[in-house]
């Protein structure tokens, strides 16, 4: 298996940590979870507050989602709510579902 790094080993990529998408290192938080709480409107020293990670790998994380923004947009709106909603209905809400 093949394992992507990228800004100096801070963000990877592998198939086998969330479907290949881009990650920080050492975790499994994705670039997007933080592109997310980003656009939430939390400031990097924020997300450290909210997750175990250093500045340095939300600032890895945000410089990547800077870099490649059309990517990580197309990835959020792919996984919106409205998305997911209009795809599986109310059984994401369904506890028996197997969505879940």
């Amino acid at each position: 298996m093949t394992v992507t790094a990228t800004l100096d080993g801070l963000i990877v990529s592998d198939l086998k940590i969330n479907g290949g998408r881009p990650v920080i290192a050492g975790t499994a938080t994705s670039v997007r979870a933080i592109a997310s709480l980003y656009k939430l409107g939390l400031t990097p020293e924020e997300i450290t507050g909210e997750l175990p990670l250093s500045l340095t790998q939300v600032y890895a994380a945000l410089t990547y989602y800077h870099m490649y923004t059309e990517e990580v947009e197309a990835d959020l709106e792919a996984n919106s709510e409205e998305r997911l909603m209009a795809r599986y209905g109310n059984s994401i809400n369904d506890p028996n579902s197997p969505l879940r």
